[in-house]
This record gives structure tokens, C-alpha cells and sequence, in this order.
């Protein structure tokens, strides 16, 4: 100290006492360590020392090291040295990566101070663990139908190492069956487990994968992967026909077997629930007396004449969605029973022949089928017995056996015989045989084999007879009519009248379809006495046939004049008709027949005169004919079934007639001997009644 005026310097000295103003001060507030979880036990690790500038007392006095699980002060951590800290327990990083500690420097002021350093402990890791997978077992589910490369589940495992020794990598393991392991790919860093192919649930309905984790150092675990393929409706119903009848009676009951199938669908649930149906309009059904086999049963009975054959078409549906479908085709012959009989075309047949056919001659054919088959089918025909007027039928037709031809046994006359009905019968091939009936009317048609034949007037060889038609007579006056039948029937019957030849062809006329003989002019004095006419009566048939009458007209007033004129030719024709009987007999007889002519010659003159005086005055007919009844049974001719015609002529057109009469004859009249007698009986009683009517016997 200096001190001025004076100026003096003084030396002084001046004790500073510390008092604990200072804590305990490290260089360092943090320390970081970076120890391997392998090191030994006792290790050291320098931790420096703290710096406390007060002193004596207040100075550092000792040191704290907090927590103490793993590591503690050496010495308790002695102020006059660098504290150590000992490892006394081995570290984990997987239980403790880092370690914080907390090293306390205190002073023994009062109050005490302390400085603290933060040491922060990083364990360093060591590839001590082995990855370990968060799951043991995982579980995904895929779709049959999943495409390639479809995301099934991820794995995950964990290291408890750190840095490189945590890295993981997956990998399916090579202990398993590699067309499994194929099918499958795990990203060996993220662990996502993909399909790499098809997958077919009818395969296999589940797959189980192995997966390991593997890490840097060669540490492994391995987990389970279960895949379950979820099952798609992509299968059809498989049909597979265990057996089948080829045929079936038609005769078979319902409900009986034709066919057994097994129809199977790999698919599950109502993907492989299947059923079954056919075609509709068929006698067949189809039912399931157990899992996935199916019978096919008739259901009504069979008719193989209205279906021969069936094409049964089976189809069988899964309930999948869509739901999925197959089918198939059964052929099912039916077989023929013997159960119909053969049926005609037609109720009945009607067959025409000509008459005067040749025999064997083909008339007609009939047919019958038969709707069986085969043998059942194959119809033969017979001739049933049975009689046309008295005789057997087969005598008169005859029928084949295998054709059904009907040929006519004998050549058959339409005058005789029109028709006739007879049976055939058709019986088929089967056992017992059946068989049916048809009746086949034979008609027989008429040819013109027959010529007109004239009934009136009758054409007499041993005499004369005239129609008389008085000079009076008047345009139109009826001589006589030409009757004639035919017995051909239809237009074979049809008869047509002409005057072929005449004496005067200008005095009369013929009617062409009644045959009546009229006067054309009035009759002069200068007409010949003696008229002869030749009428020609043809019939319509193809070619035609004729018959010709002659018929001789006396154009007269009176009797005599008539006979005087006729007397020449009737000894004449009669001269002729004897010619022949003459030159046999020779000469012994000339003289006994030329007496007998003389005497007939007399009576038939005075027999004419006295008929001829008689007719002339009275109203007798002079020519009553009854021709007969020709029976036709057709009415087909000329003449009605049973009926005659009744000619009555007289000298008077004008009194002559011709009817009808239902009075039938087979006998014809023709003036005879007896039609004489008769005739001369009601000449006799005409001639009493007159003379009784006479003035005379009047008076008497």
C-alpha cells in the first residue's frame, strides 16, 4: 500500500478464507460409451473427475455413481484419481440397448454441494438372437380361380438384434414338396406370400406352406402357412351310365329299370349338389335312390307302334351359381309285342269284273297292315267259307295268301250272277295270331253278249199274221209296236228301234226308243194291199248287237181282201218250210203229205177267214200278247224287276194299248194251238151275247 505525502509503501498481506461457494464441476456434463453386449465382467471404463476450486474442506470430497445394476466406482471413486466405473453385470441389448447413468461429484461445504455428469451407455449388439416369426401358424384363403401373382397373406418375423443382425429374410422351406412349393412365391424381404400358378380345389382343397426367417448371422425360424382354396363352380356334372337296356318290351309295366347313372360333380356344397331331368312328353322318369346315382324308370305304358324308338336325353344341373349343367343321349329300342291286329285300308271293298272274264283273271287286291313289326306284322289272307247260290265261294274266287290278289276262279256270266259278297280275312305272323275280317262285294258287269230278242210280234214259222190298218187311217195311226228286251244291263240294254226295210218306206215310221210302228202319210187307194217291214232293233253297247223282226201290214178294209192277198204266201213259205221234209220222205210219202197239206191248207183258211170277220167287227183285240217277265235284279234292262208287258192290239189305233202289268211269267204266249182254242171260246161267246141282243130273240 502507498501511501502520498508521504509516500510510503507498505507491505500487506491478506488471507482469503474459502468459504464453499463452488460446486464440484465436471469437464464434461455427458459421457457416452458404446459397449459390446459381450464384454467381460470387470471391465473399466474411465470416466474423468471433477474439478472443485474451493478447498480444504469445501473441495471434492467423494463421488456417486446411480443406477448400479450393471456397473459401479472403483474404489467408490477415490478424488485423487480418474474415476473408473466396472461392468458387474453382462449386458443384453435385446432387455437394455442403452444404459443411462448419472455420476455425482460432492464437496463438503456446508451446505454441500455437488456437480453431476450424465454418461449415456449404448450397448452395442451382438448377433446373439434368432429371428422369431409374430405367429406361428397363419391361416389365408384363396379362390380356385385367383389369378397369378394374387396376394395371399403376409409373414412377418422379428429380430431382436439390431442393425445387421436383425435384417431378416423369408424363404419357403426346401424340405417341402417343390410342385407345392411351386405354386407359391414369399418376397424373402417383405414377407408377402403370392400364387405363382393354378390352384384346383378338385385337386386339393388346402395347402400348408413352410416359411423361414433367416438373418444376416444364419439364425432361423420357421412358420406354418395354411391356405384354404375356396372352391368356384367349375366343374360340370359328370354322367357315367353303369347300365342300359338296349330294348324294352312294349308290353313292360311302369316303374320298370331301363338304365342306371352315377353322376358326380368335384365340386363341394351346393356346387356339387346335382339333379336330374329328361325331355318332356316321354313315358319315362328319372329319380335318385341315393347320392349321386340316378335310375331311369318307365313311367306309363309303352306303345311301339306310336313310338318305335326314344332318344332319352338326360340332363343333370349342379345348384352352383351359375349354375353348371351336362347331358346325354339314351337310345331305348322298344320292342314289339304281338298286340295289334292287321286292319284293312278300307270297312269294305267293292270289286267289279267283267262277264265272260278268263279264270285265274286278277280282279282286286285288298290290303291290310299290321302296326307290329316283323314277324308280328307279316299278314296273310284267307278266303272264309261260305256259298254263292249253293256253291262255295272258292269256286268262284280265290284269294293269295301273301299278296291279298283276288283272282276269279271261273269266267262269270252277268245273267246269271250280278254280285255276291264274301269275307276275307287278314291274320298276321304272331303267337297267338290275330287277325280281322272285311267283306269284299264282287260285282260283275255286264258285256254285251246278248243280242236284243223281240217279244211281240212273235215271229211263227207255219203262218201268217198281218197287222191290218184300214184305208181310213190317219196320219200317226199306230200299227203295231215291236216290244223287245234285252237282258244285258246299263247301256248294253239300251234299245233303239229303225225301219231297216219296207214296201212303201214312205207310209210308215218306227219310234227309235218305243218301237212303235205309226203311218206316216194318210193311206191312198193306190198303197199296196201287202206291206212288209223289216225293223232292226240294235242295242247301245260296244260293238252292238241286233235282232231283226219281219212284220207284215195289211193296208184293207175287209177281211177277205186281206186273206185273198196273203193266201199265196202263206202256202208258199209253208212250200218252202217243207222243202227239205219233202225230199227226205221220197217218193212213198208224196201222196200222204200232199193230202194232209190239202186238208191244213182248207182249215187254215177258213180258221183266218172266220177270225178276220170276227176281229174286224168287234173290239177284240186281234193280237193280245202277255210276254214274259224277264227278272232283273240290277233294274238295269229294258224291262222294270218282274214286269210284263201286256201288247193288245186292235184294228183301231185308237182302242190299241200297251201296259204294264206286275203280274210276272216265265212262259211266253204265242198264237198256238191253245191261244186258238181260247180265242175261238170268246169268239163263241161274243157271237151268243150278240144273238141274244138280236130283235129276233127280243121278240121271242
Amino acid at each position: 500500500m502507498i501511501l502520498e505525502n508521504p509516500m510510503e509503501l507498505y507491505s500487506v498481506t491478506v488471507e482469503i478464507t474459502d468459504i464453499n461457494d463452488n460446486a464440484p464441476n465436471f469437464q464434461n456434463n455427458e459421457l457416452r460409451f458404446e459397449i459390446s453386449e459381450s464384454a467381460m465382467i470387470g471391465a473399466r471404463f474411465v470416466l474423468g473427475e471433477a474439478v472443485d476450486p474451493d478447498v480444504g474442506i469445501n473441495g471434492l470430497q467423494r463421488y456417486s455413481l446411480k443406477p448400479t445394476d450393471n456397473f459401479v466406482l472403483d474404489k467408490q471413486g477415490d478424488v485423487t484419481k480418474n474415476v473408473e466405473m466396472v461392468l458387474q453385470k453382462p449386458l443384453d441389448r435385446e432387455k437394455q440397448a442403452t444404459i443411462d447413468l448419472t455420476l455425482t461429484a460432492y464437496d463438503g461445504g456446508e451446505p454441500q454441494l455437488s456437480g453431476t455428469m450424465y454418461i449415456h451407455i449404448t450397448v452395442v449388439d451382438v448377433n446373439d438372437n434368432a429371428p422369431i416369426f409374430n405367429q406361428k401358424v397363419y391361416k389365408a384363403s384363396i379362390s380356385e380361380n385367383a389369378i397369378k401373382g394374387t396376394k395371399l397373406i403376409t409373414v412377418s418375423a422379428s429380430d431382436a438384434d439390431e442393425g445387421s443382425n436383425s435384417h431378416v429374410t423369408y424363404v419357403i422351406s426346401d424340405a417341402m414338396d417343390r410342385s407345392v412349393a411351386s405354386s407359391f412365391l414369399v418376397n424373402q424381404k417383405s414377407g408377402d406370400v403370392t400364387l405363382n400358378g393354378q390352384i384346383d380345389y378338385e385337386k386339393s382343397n388346402i395347402y400348408q406352406l413352410v416359411i423361414q426367417a433367416r438373418d444376416t448371422g444364419g439364425l432361423s425360424d420357421t412358420c406354418k402357412v395354411i391356405i384354404d382354396v375356396l372352391d368356384i363352380n367349375d366343374n360340370k356334372p359328370i354322367i357315367d351310365v353303369l347300365s342300359m337296356s338296349s330294348s324294352v318290351l312294349e308290353e313292360a309295366k311302369p316303374h320298370t329299370v331301363v338304365a342306371m347313372l352315377k353322376v358326380n360333380d368335384p365340386d363341394s356344397g351346393a356346387n356339387g349338389q346335382v339333379h336330374c331331368m329328361i325331355n318332356d312328353n316321354i313315358p319315362f322318369t328319372i329319380n335318385s335312390p341315393s347320392n349321386y346315382f340316378f335310375t331311369l324308370l318307365t313311367e306309363d305304358e309303352l306303345d311301339r307302334e306310336r313310338e318305335a324308338e326314344y332318344n332319352i336325353t338326360v340332363t343333370c344341373s349342379d345348384e352352383g351359381v351359375p349354375s353348371l349343367s351336362s347331358s346325354t343321349s339314351l337310345r331305348l329300342h322298344i320292342s314289339d309285342v304281338n298286340d295289334n291286329a292287321p286292319v284293312f285300308e278300307r270297312n269294305n271293298y267293292e270289286a267289279y269284273v267283267v262277264e265272260n272274264n278268263t279264270p285265274g283273271l286278277s280282279i282286286f287286291t285288298v290290303k291290310a297292315s299290321d302296326a307290329d313289326y316283323n314277324q308280328n306284322a307279316r299278314v296273310s289272307y284267307i278266303l272264309e267259307e261260305s256259298t254263292v247260290n249253293g256253291l262255295p265261294v272258292s269256286s268262284y274266287v280265290s284269294v293269295s295268301a301273301d299278296s291279298g290278289v283276288i283272282n276269279a276262279v271261273r269266267s262269270l256270266d252277268y245273267e246269271q250272277l250280278k254280285d255276291f259278297h264274301f269275307r276275307i280275312r287278314a291274320q298276321d305272323g304272331g303267337s297267338p295270331p290275330l287277325s280281322s275280317n272285311v267283306t269284299v262285294k264282287l260285282v260283275v258287269q255286264d258285256q254285251n253278249d246278248n243280242a236284243p230278242q223281240v217279244l211281240y210280234p212273235v215271229q211263227t214259222g207255219g203262218s201268217v199274221v198281218a197287222e191290218i190298218v184300214p184305208r181310213s187311217a190317219d196320219v200317226g195311226y199306230l200299227v203295231t209296236k215291236v216290244v223287245a228286251v234285252d237282258v244285258d244291263s246299263g247301256q248294253n240294254a239300251w234299245l233303239s228301234y229303225k225301219l231297216q226295210k219296207a214296201t212303201d218306206r214312205a207310209l210308215f215310221e218306227v219310234g227309235a226308243q218305243n218301237g212303235e210302228i205309226r203311218t206316216v202319210r194318210q193311206v191312198t187307194d193306190k198303197d199296196a194291199v201287202k206291206q212288209k217291214l223289216t225293223v232292226v232293233v240294235e242295242d247301245n253297247g260296244q260293238p252292238s248287237r241286233s235282232a231283226v223282226v219281219n212284220i207284215n201290214v195289211a193296208v184293207a178294209d175287209t177281211f177277205p181282201e186281206v186273206l185273198s192277198e196273203f193266201t199265196d204266201l202263206t202256202r208258199q213259205k209253208q212250200y218252202n218250210d217243207n222243202l227239205t221234209f219233202y225230199l227226205v220222205l221220197a217218193l212213198a210219202a208224196v201222196s200222204f203229205l200232199f193230202i194232209t197239206t190239202v186238208v191244213v191248207i182248207i182249215s187254215v183258211k177258213i180258221y183266218r177267214w172266220r177270225q178276220s170277220r170276227i176281229f174286224y167287227q168287234s173290239n177284240l183285240p186281234v193280237i193280245p200278247y202277255y210276254p214274259p217277265g224277264y227278272t232283273d235284279t240290277g233294274v238295269t234292262g229294258t224291262l222294270p224287276h218282274m214286269y210284263n208287258y201286256d201288247a193288245c192290239m186292235t184294228t183301231d189305233s185308237r182302242k190299241s194299248d200297251c201296259k204294264y202289268s206286275t203280274l210276272g211269267g216265265q212262259s211266253v204266249l204265242v198264237m198256238d194251238r191253245s191261244f186258238t182254242e181260247t180265242m175261238q171260246r170268246a169268239m163263241r161267246e161274243k157271237e151268243f151275247h150278240q144273238d141274244l141282243e138280236s130283235p129276233e130273240m127280243v121278240r121271242k
